[in-house]
């Protein structure tokens, strides 16, 4: 099972990652497999919660995940916000914003190194 690490940047980074739990913590295929984490690279600083941990083993979580993702940086708001995808612990990062959402799902298989 691949984890993938969810971050968000923006002018308010911790409300843009709170929104995103409370949103993704909605989608019933996502339950139990999105976790906080606050432990930092070596060398990096980190606050308290400064991303999210999301585990995905199957095209279908991948799917839901992508979906998701694509609904919320869609959502009207008053300031640009972008997330980003990891591999965890280190490897590929992708940065979708609400520009580069028609094909989130396959942003997200960049960042894992998966093919199709």
């Amino acid at each position: 099972m691949d984890n993938v690490s969810l971050s968000v940047e923006g002018d308010d980074p911790v409300e843009g990652l709170a929104e995103l739990s409370d949103w993704l913590g909605q989608e019933p295929e996502l339950r139990g497999l999105v976790s906080r984490n606050s432990t930092p690279s070596p060398g990096e600083l980190g606050t308290l919660t400064d991303a999210l941990v999301v585990a995905v083993g199957s095209g279908g979580v991948l799917s839901v995940l992508g979906a998701s993702l694509r609904s919320f940086l869609t959502l009207p708001r008053r300031s640009d916000v972008r997330v980003k995808v990891s591999k965890t612990p280190k490897g590929t990062t992708v940065e979708i914003d609400a520009k580069r959402v028609n094909d989130v799902e396959a942003l997200i298989r960049e960042a894992l190194g998966r093919d199709g």
